[in-house]
């Protein structure tokens, strides 16, 4: 069963593109616009809403959304990028936005395969051989599927928590219980009451996540109001729900991804250069240092720990991801330098 939710059109104001206000007050009015539309031939076949900016020759950024969050999350990073000569393209996921299915009978997964081709098939439409790719929590798994799966198109690559791929033999392997605690809404999702809920008070649901996830962030209502509109989309609920179900094994993936999906369940390593961030103030991923994670990364590295920084990275500290993106488009070779960013 579809949760279908009636859709507002949204008026979406335009933006003067500048580099500088990289506090997070800065962004809460702002939308980015105008936003473009790319089918993309996936198994799923998208209409994928995306804003781009800055010079069509200019190396290509593509900056990768998290839940619950908009592609607004990204309005400080943007025009910063932009003024250094990036191209910078920004999607809404599969059940976010402006971001449509093509087909009623297409499964609403948001299986860690569908995700990360999504944003090759992007590429594809786009007629972009090579990227910068940059993501924040669901942002995060995209990247890292993109990067460990087509290193040869995501090129470059900077996530917060390192590496998300999973291997689904481990999913009902059991953890400390208070970490299990943090993740409490990935059971409700279990459960057609959380669904319902979610469906029924999105911009609820999305104010407690902010405020349990994100230890101390004062955000304002102004801008939950702005991301809240970017998911009145009518398969949000269907493909969040999947997203969590899917990771812990009570919904099977869609049967045009099953191949990737195998390769994924390998957790093959990242050797393209990366940037990696942990937020300290995010409590259902616990920051680390980079041996936490080494043995998934064969390419020059740096790993960050950011103090006084939640889950929304690029919203709440715009000046650390625009520098994360700065330094992995220089990283190379074996004797890495790893430069501060905040």
């Amino acid at each position: 069963m579809h949760f279908k939710r009636l859709v507002r059109a949204i008026a979406f104001l335009s933006i003067s593109v500048t580099v500088l206000g990289f506090s997070p007050t800065s962004s809460d009015n702002r939308q980015l616009a105008p936003l473009k539309k790319a089918t993309t031939a996936t198994p799923s076949l998208l209409s994928v809403e995306y804003f781009e900016d800055g010079p069509v020759d200019g190396e290509p950024v593509i900056l990768v959304h998290g839940f619950p969050y908009s592609i607004d999350a990204f309005a400080s990073v943007a025009p910063a990028l932009v003024s250094q000569g990036y191209r910078v393209i920004i999607p809404s996921l599969r059940g976010y936005g402006g971001t449509r299915f093509l087909h009623q009978d297409t499964p609403r997964s948001a299986e860690q395969a569908a995700l990360g081709y999504d944003l090759i098939a992007l590429m594809d439409a786009l007629k972009i051989d090579q990227a910068i790719c940059a993501g924040y929590d669901w942002g995060s798994v995209v990247v890292n599927v993109a990067a460990a799966l087509w290193p040869e198109r995501c090129t470059r690559m900077v996530a917060a928590n390192s590496y998300l791929i999973q291997n689904r033999s481990t999913a009902w392997i059991p953890t400390d219980p208070n970490a299990e605690a943090t993740r409490w809404y990935y059971y409700a999702f279990l459960t057609p009451r959380g669904a319902a809920g979610l469906a029924e008070r999105p911009k609820d649901w999305t104010r407690t996540l902010w405020e349990k996830n994100s230890v101390g962030w004062n955000f304002t209502e102004d801008y939950l109001d702005l991301t809240t509109r970017a998911l009145l989309n009518p398969d949000f609920v269907d493909i969040t729900v999947n997203f969590y179900r899917n990771r812990l094994l009570y919904a099977p993936g869609d049967p045009a991804f099953a191949e990737l999906a195998n390769k994924l369940d390998s957790q093959p390593p990242i050797t393209v250069p990366s940037v990696t961030l942990d937020p300290e103030d995010s409590v259902v991923l616990a920051p680390a240092n980079a041996t936490a994670s080494a043995k998934f990364f064969k390419g020059p590295r740096c790993h960050y720990r950011l103090p006084n920084v939640g889950e929304n990275i690029p919203y709440q500290a715009p000046e650390i991801f625009v520098n994360a993106v700065l330094q992995v488009s220089k990283l190379s070779g074996a004797n890495v330098t790893c430069s501060p960013i905040s």
